[in-house]
């Protein structure tokens, strides 16, 4: 999708969208939800190449501003489900045509998660 098209669909110029494409400018909660609409992606799309110490390093900045609160950011592992990873993934998945070819390969990923399973369990 251009530029272009992508400004025109959350009613911004192209000049917007380069900025924002190139953190000149900061995007805001409800454009970023706006932009995951329009481009048919969760929000957590735009967040899953995140470094962690970045990530880390932001949840630090923010408790100092709201004075000192401190915040549980160890352990935590974000939903699967939610990752570009797997919306890339499905949608690969799909765009096999042949159903047995796709059986073959859901059975295939099963298998080879299961062993990694009972490897890590011995």
């Amino acid at each position: 999708m251009s530029q272009e098209k992508l400004g025109e669909a959350i009613g911004l110029t192209f000049q917007q969208v380069q900025k924002y494409e190139r953190g000149a400018n900061r995007i805001g909660a409800s454009r970023l939800f706006d932009l995951s609409r329009v481009l048919d992606v969760p929000v957590s799309f735009f967040f899953d190449d995140m470094p962690a110490e970045a990530a880390a390093a932001r949840v630090d900045d923010e408790d100092e501003a709201a004075g000192g609160e401190e915040r549980a950011t160890g352990g935590y592992e974000p939903d699967p489900m939610a990752k570009r990873e797997t919306l890339e993934l499905v949608r690969a998945y799909y765009k096999i045509n042949d159903p047995s070819v796709r059986k073959r390969l859901f059975e295939l990923t099963k298998a080879v998660a299961n062993a990694a399973v009972a490897d890590a369990a011995e």
